[in-house]
């Protein structure tokens, strides 16, 4: 399922707990509404991101030090923090990985839906 969200939309005000995490999208527009706010409360975090670092964020995908592994897996909340984080629109196609690398340390991460994939990582 495509999740798109134009960053020129307004942060949705006065949604409960339910409708922000049992909605179609699962909590992704959530996770990137929190990104747009981190990005006004913390904006070197914000400027790293920007810059592509995979900055350590609550949710599995951030990347303190390259591994010895090739890749690594994180969530889609993650992913929709990040690109809240960065000011960016919020696209993400549930059905697909996407795997970006990050500037600081080299270190790929393929960003799923399927969490067997990174429960294990």
């Amino acid at each position: 399922m495509k999740i798109y969200r134009s960053i020129s939309e307004p942060i949705r005000d006065g949604a409960n707990w339910d409708e922000r995490w049992n909605s179609e999208d699962n909590g992704l527009i959530a996770c990137w509404e929190r990104g747009r706010e981190k990005r006004l409360e913390d904006p070197e975090l914000a400027a790293r991101a920007a810059d592509g670092k995979l900055v350590v964020l609550p949710w599995k995908g951030g990347v303190e030090k390259a591994i010895k592994k090739k890749h690594k897996f994180g969530t889609l909340f993650y992913l929709a923090m990040w690109q809240g984080l960065r000011g960016e629109d919020l696209n993400i196609d549930t059905a697909e990985d996407i795997t970006l690398t990050c500037t600081a340390t080299g270190m790929a991460v393929v960003f799923t839906a399927n969490n067997k994939k990174y429960a294990e990582a």
